[in-house]
């Protein structure tokens, strides 16, 4: 498969799985019809634009690509209505942000490089591209963020990102380069959901 649609693939996977993600959480807030389409897009598309702004790709693909709009509708639509079915899996928001983010932080990287970006600079924005959309979902309904708590969260986004630019660096098959990333960053949120891994959290001190 031809390199470029590979990550056009992966990107608009993303976007489906976060636009479940968003509408499922809207859906639970009872939010109308608008505000389910609206959490679905932000969800889906907020950290790619953030991204996009920061490397100079204007205007930003999910504002100006008329496929990114289409697949978060359609996956907000597909959620209203097979809503009961999606609320029997397991922590169903989080499943869909474990898919998300795996895809979307290898995307994040790929993209950053190819607009001539160091290592650095590409890890980091695969990680706002992953965790951006959450954080203006989770701001937007007002609760506090996965990534601001103790789950690990930007740090399976971050182990994806760095393995991406890794692979890309060694030239790795695309395949690889692309497919094994995603895979450690939704085995490792997937796993510290299932075994409650967390990272270390500081309580108040005692003796005050």
């Amino acid at each position: 498969m031809n390199e470029h649609i590979l990550f056009n693939l992966v990107d608009l996977a993303g976007t489906f799985a976060f636009a479940i993600s968003g509408a499922t959480a809207a859906r639970r807030c009872n939010l109308d019809l608008f505000g389910i389409l609206a959490i679905a897009y932000i969800t889906a598309c907020g950290g790619g634009i953030a991204r996009d702004l920061c490397i100079g790709a204007i205007p930003p693909a999910g504002l100006s690509d008329w496929r990114y709009l289409a697949t978060a509708v359609i996956a907000a639509m597909l959620t209203i209505v097979a809503y009961p079915w999606v609320e029997r899996l397991t922590y169903p928001v989080r499943l869909f942000d474990a898919m998300g983010l795996g895809l979307f932080s290898v995307y994040g990287a790929h993209k950053a490089l190819v607009f001539g970006h160091n290592a650095e600079v590409a890890i980091l924005l695969g990680i706002v591209t992953a965790v951006g959309g959450g954080m203006a979902r989770d701001v937007l309904l007002a609760r506090v963020s996965i990534v601001l708590e103790k789950e690990i969260y930007a740090s399976a986004a971050l182990a994806g990102a760095a393995l991406a630019v890794l692979g890309e660096h060694l030239h790795w098959p695309a395949v690889w380069a692309t497919w094994l990333p995603i895979l450690v960053c939704f085995v490792l949120r997937f796993l510290s959901l299932r075994l409650h891994w967390n990272l270390p959290r500081f309580g108040r001190d005692r003796g005050r």
